[in-house]
């Protein structure tokens, strides 16, 4: 009975452990060892002059990097007293790779893995929408095996913010200028806090 508890335990925990890796970054400090990689960062450049950061995982779009980005500058703005703050310098920035996941069931049979050497088939076909005659070879995943792998580009986001904080009403017409109180009521709902 106790190997049937410590293996449902087991069970338990991967699945657990499973399924925090596939989420995307929630609102939280970005700090080592969490759950879900990323999250916000700043840093105190003058009194009252910060540099914001969000850096979201591999399933984080760029619309909730940007919204955690601008939750982060208004509590910041908040936290330090301050009622508006002003957007000095603004990007966000995209990292991307691609990634191609070969079919595990497909496993060539020539070539060098199967101890013929060099030796190995290769065909031509005439494809009109190819532009005439092209060549494949089944060991290296060409036209007509392109189903048998998934090649898909993965992508994280980071926006950063230099943000000058300021205290009173925030000036109208200013497209730079944020009432940190309105961004955070008007954000807050859609926030995704860690479990």
């Amino acid at each position: 009975m106790t190997v049937r508890r410590t293996v449902l335990a087991a069970a338990l925990a991967l699945a657990a452990g499973l399924s925090a890796c596939a989420t995307a970054t929630p609102y939280q400090p970005n700090v080592a060892g969490q759950s879900a990689s990323g999250g916000f960062s700043d840093q105190r450049l003058e009194a009252d002059r910060y540099r914001v950061s969000f850096a979201g995982n591999t399933l984080t779009s760029r619309e909730t990097v940007e919204r955690y980005l601008l939750y982060r500058a208004a509590e910041l703005t908040r936290q330090q007293g301050y009622d508006w703050f002003e957007t000095a310098d603004r990007r966000t920035d995209r990292t991307a790779r691609t990634v191609v996941d070969a079919d595990p069931f497909m496993r060539p049979g020539f070539g060098y893995g199967a101890g013929y050497g060099a030796w190995r088939p290769s065909w031509r076909y005439y494809g009109a929408g190819y532009g005439g005659w092209r060549s494949w070879d089944p060991y290296w995943g060409d036209p007509f095996f392109t189903s048998r792998a998934q090649m898909r580009t993965v992508q994280k986001f980071e926006a950063t913010a230099e943000i000058v904080l300021h205290k009173g009403a925030k000036p109208s017409g200013d497209p730079r200028a944020y009432d940190a109180g309105e961004i955070m009521d008007s954000l807050g709902a859609g926030i995704q806090r860690p479990t």
